[in-house]
């Protein structure tokens, strides 16, 4: 990976308390996986940023290589890498998803 995509992928995780990478839009996801994050989020009234990856195809390939996480999307948490769209289920599903973001 590029110094630049591991730095902008820094600054965009420490721009706010909860930032995705998915695909699509906070208002307009491009997938069931990413709408269901919005979703998961939503139920919590998280405010959280995001990168549309369908935009920039050098960054969708950078933040897998910077988590060795392999799909989209992609959850971070004050900096921290929590999951996808499956992880944040199981947080929800066991109470934990609240107690993360909030």
């Amino acid at each position: 990976m590029e110094i630049n995509h591991q730095k902008r992928i820094e600054e965009l995780i420490g721009s706010q308390k909860i930032f995705v990478f998915m695909k699509g839009t906070g208002e307009d996801p491009a997938c069931r996986f990413s709408a269901h994050v919005v979703h998961l989020l939503n139920i919590h009234k998280a405010v959280f940023g995001y990168l549309n990856v369908l935009e920039d195809e050098e960054m969708r390939q950078a933040v897998k290589d910077f988590t060795g996480w392999p799909t989209i999307p992609q959850v971070f948490v004050e900096g921290k890498f929590i999951g996808g769209a499956d992880i944040l289920q199981e947080m929800e599903d066991n109470g934990e998803l609240g107690v993360v973001i909030g």
